[in-house]
């Protein structure tokens, strides 16, 4: 089972020494962006000629993680890497979800692209980078070629009710969290009227809905949402992430999206539903669904991620 459990908790069970180790062991140049105020992201520059190609971590690693697989790339294009802020030795502004809401998070790609004079380069990211690029994709589709999720389309990229998740549940329940933090202690808007209207006629029924669903899962395996254990240390900026978490349900660019069939932490049922969810609402993606295949598909079947990758680049115009 999986029914993409928290973000979040397959995030921190996924960072261990096999999986997500973030290392440093290719030659790249470093440097430092500003994005924001007083906020510098680190870019990562492996080389190589051609079609520039950005890549973009998941959620808690950074951009070394990367190390071994853009080599790969490097000889057929110019690779770059970008480390979030919040993560390694990027700034990290104080963990609220407005610091951290995906269209911040996109906007400082859109910033770094343009330090570098990046035209329409390929976006690649796995996992929760599936949300920075969904934001730049549906909001500025003429800054990118095109989009590359490597096991990054779940909800927090393309939010699709009709394939129910806890991922919506976890969309549905900030974006309430959200609202509810505006009507409090003066937070709101001037007029709150609209506001309250929404939450009352559609962040509350969906809230209803998902807890129905929620309780069924739960009362088939009442331990199925407990948060795994782990060593790895907290980082607050993995919470404020989530909590900034948007809904995006149109992304009009050409897309590639990799999805990782596995019979451990990805039940193929609920991942298959996401993936024709996508198939089926993003016209201009092609969805490769690989079974066997670990969250880390990049590493798992490098072979396939880069073939795959290689032709969609070269279909592009």
């Amino acid at each position: 089972m999986h029914r993409l459990v928290r973000t979040i908790a397959v995030a921190l069970l996924l960072l261990s020494p096999a999986h997500g180790q973030d290392t440093d062991s290719t030659s790249h140049t470093v440097q430092f962006i500003a994005v924001d105020n007083n906020v510098k992201l680190e870019v990562l520059d492996w080389g190589g000629s051609g079609r520039s190609l950005v890549l973009l971590a998941g959620l808690g690693n950074t951009a070394h993680v990367f190390d071994k697989f853009a080599p790969k790339l490097a000889g057929a294009y110019h690779v770059y890497g970008i480390t979030r802020r919040g993560f390694g030795a990027s700034s990290a502004p104080s963990p609220s979800a407005d610091n951290y809401r995906s269209d911040r998070l996109g906007d400082d790609v859109l910033a770094v692209l343009d330090a570098l004079r990046l035209n329409r380069p390929v976006l690649i990211g796995h996992s929760g980078a599936g949300e920075e690029m969904s934001s730049i994709g549906s909001r500025y589709p003429q800054r990118v070629a095109g989009l590359v999720y490597l096991d990054a389309g779940y909800s927090y990229a393309y939010y699709d009710r009709s394939a129910w998740s806890a991922g919506i549940w976890e969309m549905d329940s900030y974006q309430l969290q959200q609202g509810l933090r505006q009507l409090q202690f003066g937070n709101g808007p001037p007029d709150a009227r609209p506001l309250v209207q929404e939450m009352l006629k559609t962040i509350l029924p969906q809230i209803e809905e998902d807890l129905r669903h929620l309780q069924n899962d739960v009362e088939e395996t009442p331990g199925r949402f407990a948060a795994p254990p782990t060593t790895s240390p907290f980082n607050p900026a993995m919470l404020a992430v989530m909590e900034g978490g948007q809904k995006y349900t149109n992304i009009p660019v050409p897309i590639l999206a990799i999805f990782a069939l596995s019979g451990s932490l990805l039940h193929q049922s609920d991942v298959e539903g996401q993936a024709t969810a996508f198939e089926k609402g993003v016209p201009s993606a092609r969805v490769v669904r690989l079974p066997h295949a670990e969250h880390y598909v990049y590493r798992s079947n490098e072979a396939d991620v880069l073939r795959e990758i290689n032709v969609f680049v070269r279909s592009l115009p």
